[in-house]
């Protein structure tokens, strides 16, 4: 009874044990200082479409997206 007890106890407090993580280096690293990267996130990629990106694809990208959402925003007054 005592021994169920006592590895309950272990199997409990071995839950609450701070996982192990293993650092991680991006490519996104190269792009922490620009316009529009935020403390928590840093430069933030979901789709991955910075990996193994140069400055100048970063730049075109930047722009092309720019360009979109000034399209959206006069498409959205109907003009």
């Amino acid at each position: 009874m005592k021994l169920a007890i006592v590895a309950s106890l272990l199997a409990s407090a071995a839950a609450f044990a701070p996982a192990k993580s293993a650092s991680k280096t991006t490519s996104l690293a190269a792009f922490e200082n620009e316009l529009g990267a935020q403390a928590p996130l840093g430069c933030w990629d979901p789709a991955g479409m910075l990996n193994d990106a140069d400055q100048e694809r970063f730049d075109r990208l930047r722009y092309v997206e720019i360009k979109h959402g000034r399209i959206c925003q006069l498409a959205f007054l109907g003009q």
